[in-house]
């Protein structure tokens, strides 16, 4: 069984939200740990949040990510009888 484009975009755009929100919290400092505060806002906003070089670094992870699941699927590492069984139930 061959993934439609719809389905693969679809899996893609999954898997590209949740590096998104792994991918978050690093290298952001704080208004309270940079010791410069503005009056009237939360302490723990950031300062800088460098979402440009987050969002690229998302897309990279993602495409090496999906990459690899698709030629696992292509080799036959997920189908669906492999899968059940690792699951403990009968197909």
């Amino acid at each position: 069984m061959i993934y439609s484009i719809s389905t693969a975009l679809a899996i893609y755009f999954v898997l590209w939200w949740l590096v998104l929100f792994l991918t978050l919290p690093f290298g952001v400092r704080s208004q309270h740990e940079d010791g410069d505060s503005v009056p009237g806002t939360d302490p723990g906003a950031p300062v800088l949040a460098r979402m440009g070089r987050k969002l690229l670094w998302t897309t990279l992870i993602s495409g090496v990510l999906f990459a690899i699941g698709m030629w696992a699927y292509h080799q036959g590492y997920f189908n669906i009888e492999r899968l059940s069984k690792l699951m403990g139930t009968p197909f």
